[in-house]
C-alpha cells in the first residue's frame, strides 16, 4: 500500500516537473510548440532535462525514483536558479498546470485498476494538457478579441496609429507619444507589447475610454502576424519604418519581411501611411514615402541634429537627449505624423528638443566615474554598427558587452565583429550562440567570454577603470 502511494505521488511530481520545463519553454517562445522544437538555442537542455528523464522512466524500472529525487530534481533546481527569464505565473500558465494535474491524477486512478496504463506514463498527460490548454485558450482568445473590437468600435473619437518596422518601432512609438501627449489624450501599447494577443489584452485591460490617439506597435515573426493586429485595430494611420533583415532566421528572405510589414496598410479605415523608402513602395495619394527628405544628420554623445525637407523647405530639428544617427528616421516619422494631426511646427520642434531616450536604447548613464551606454534592446546589425560609430569618437577607453546578433546570419555577426575590432579596446562576449564567430573575428581588442551573467559586475570592476565608456550592445536571455 505504501509503495502504491509513493509511486502515485512520485509519478504526479515527475509529470508536473516535466510540465514545468515544457511551459517555461513555451512561454519563452510565445506558446509556439514548433519554435520550442525547431528554433531553440539550447537543445542540450531538451536532451538532459526532458528526453533523458523520459527514456530513463521507461528503462530503469524501480530504480528510476532514485535518479529522479537525487539527480533530476536537484538538476532542475540548479537550472531554474540560473535562468534570467523565469516562469511568469499568468492565468494561462495556471490553467495549464490545472489541466496537467487533472490529467495525471485521472490516469493514476486508472492505474489502480490496471498497471498497463503506466505504459503511457508521463507522455499522455502532457499531450492531453497541451491539447486541452490550447483549445481552451483559443476559445478564450476569440472572446477577448470580440471584446477588444467592440470596445474600439464604441470609442467614437478614437484615432489609431499603427507602427511597424524591422528596426526602431518601439522608439518611433515612444517619440510620437511624447510629441502628441500634451495636445491629445494619447495612449500607447506599453514597453515592447506588439503581438496580436498583447494588443488585445492591452485594449481590454488598459486602454482608457477617453483616449483620442492610440499608438499601436505591430511586430511579426511570420507572415500574417501584422495582418491579425490590423484586423483587430483597423488603424486610421500607419507608419512603416526602416525595413531590413531583422528576424531573417524566421522570414528567410528580405522580401518576406517587407511583405509582412506592408500588411499594416490593409486596414479598411486607413487614411494616410508614412512609409520609409526601404520598403520600395510607390507614393500614392494616401502613401507618403519618407527617408530621402532627411538631410544633414549628425549624431554625437551630446545629441542628434538633422534637417527634414517639408514642402520644399528645410526644417532643422535638435534632440539633445537622443543618441544615434538612425534615430533621425524614427523622429522624422513621428514629426510627419504629428503635422498630419494638426500640430504646429514650432511646437513639434520644442517637443523633439526634449525627447527622452527610450530605456535600453542608447540610454546614456553616468555611474561610478564611467560612461555607460545602455543599448541592450538594439539587436540589428545596422543599429548596432551605428552605435559603435557613435562611441568611436569617445577619447577614452571603450568596452563592449554583447552576445552578437541573435536570430541572424553568420555573415552579419562577422561584419559586427570586425566593426567591434575597429572601435573597442575590450569585448566581453555573453552567451554561446555567437561566441565562436565573434572570437574568431576579433583580432585587435582584448576579448573575454562571460559564462555566467552573474559574474558581470565582478568582471567590470576588475577590467574597467574611471573614464571608460561601457556599451551594452544587445542582450540575450540565458535560453538564447
Amino acid at each position: 500500500m505504501y509503495m502504491i502511494i509513493f509511486k502515485t505521488i512520485s509519478h504526479i511530481v515527475f509529470t508536473v516537473t516535466l510540465g514545468w520545463y515544457l511551459i517555461v519553454n513555451l512561454q519563452w517562445y510565445n506558446y509556439k510548440i514548433d519554435r520550442v522544437i525547431f528554433r531553440h538555442k539550447k537543445y542540450l537542455w531538451h536532451i538532459l532535462l526532458f528526453i533523458v528523464p523520459v527514456v530513463a522512466y521507461y528503462l530503469t524500472g524501480k530504480y528510476f525514483w532514485i535518479y529522479f529525487y537525487f539527480a533530476l530534481l536537484p538538476a532542475y533546481y540548479i537550472w531554474q536558479r540560473g535562468l534570467d527569464k523565469k516562469l511568469v505565473f499568468t492565468s494561462r500558465v495556471k490553467r495549464f498546470f490545472l489541466f496537467l494535474i487533472l490529467a495525471v491524477v485521472f490516469q493514476d486512478i486508472l492505474c489502480l485498476v490496471s498497471e498497463r496504463c503506466y505504459i503511457l506514463g508521463v507522455i499522455l498527460p502532457l499531450i492531453v494538457a497541451v491539447i486541452v490548454s490550447n483549445i481552451f485558450e483559443k476559445i478564450l482568445f476569440e472572446g477577448f478579441k470580440k471584446e477588444a473590437k467592440k470596445k474600439l468600435k464604441n470609442m467614437n473619437n478614437l484615432k489609431i496609429i499603427a507602427i511597424t518596422a524591422s528596426y526602431g518601432k518601439t522608439s518611433m512609438k515612444n517619440f510620437l507619444y511624447q510629441i502628441l501627449d500634451d495636445n491629445f489624450n494619447t495612449y500607447m501599447t506599453p514597453k515592447s507589447v506588439n503581438t496580436e494577443a498583447g494588443v488585445i489584452k492591452d485594449i481590454n485591460t488598459s486602454l482608457p475610454k477617453d483616449t483620442e490617439i492610440y499608438i499601436v506597435e505591430a511586430g511579426a515573426r511570420q507572415k500574417g502576424d501584422i495582418r491579425k493586429i490590423v484586423d483587430v485595430v483597423q488603424n486610421d494611420y500607419a507608419i512603416v519604418g526602416k525595413i531590413g533583415p531583422a528576424h531573417i532566421e524566421y522570414f528567410k528572405t528580405l522580401q518576406n519581411i517587407r511583405d509582412t510589414k506592408m500588411e499594416i496598410l490593409q486596414s479598411k479605415n486607413l487614411k494616410i501611411a508614412y512609409v520609409h523608402e526601404s520598403a520600395a513602395v510607390k507614393p500614392e495619394e494616401n502613401i507618403i514615402v519618407f527617408g530621402e527628405n532627411i538631410k544633414n544628420s549628425f549624431s554625437s554623445l551630446d545629441g542628434l541634429k538633422f534637417d527634414i525637407e517639408i514642402d520644399n523647405k528645410l526644417e532643422t530639428f535638435y534632440a539633445e537627449n537622443i543618441l544615434g544617427e538612425f534615430n533621425a528616421v524614427n523622429i522624422t516619422a513621428a514629426v510627419l505624423m504629428a503635422l498630419k494631426l494638426g500640430m504646429a511646427m514650432d511646437t513639434i520642434k520644442k517637443r523633439v528638443l526634449h525627447l527622452r531616450q527610450v530605456q535600453h536604447r542608447l540610454q546614456k548613464i553616468q555611474a561610478g566615474g564611467k560612461l555607460i551606454i545602455d543599448d541592450s534592446y538594439n539587436g540589428n546589425l545596422e543599429g548596432m554598427v551605428s552605435s559603435y560609430e557613435l562611441v568611436s569618437f569617445y577619447k577614452g577607453r571603450k568596452v563592449i558587452i554583447t552576445p552578437g546578433i541573435m536570430e541572424s546570419t553568420k555573415d552579419a555577426n562577422i561584419t559586427l565583429a570586425k566593426k567591434i575590432d575597429e572601435v573597442f579596446d575590450l569585448a566581453i562576449i555573453t552567451g554561446k550562440t555567437n561566441s565562436m564567430i565573434l572570437l574568431d573575428n576579433l583580432k585587435k581588442c582584448k576579448k573575454l567570454i562571460l559564462a555566467d551573467k552573474k559574474e558581470l559586475q565582478n568582471i567590470l570592476a576588475k577590467e574597467t577603470n574611471d573614464g571608460d565608456l561601457i556599451l551594452f550592445s544587445n542582450d540575450a536571455p540565458t535560453f538564447m
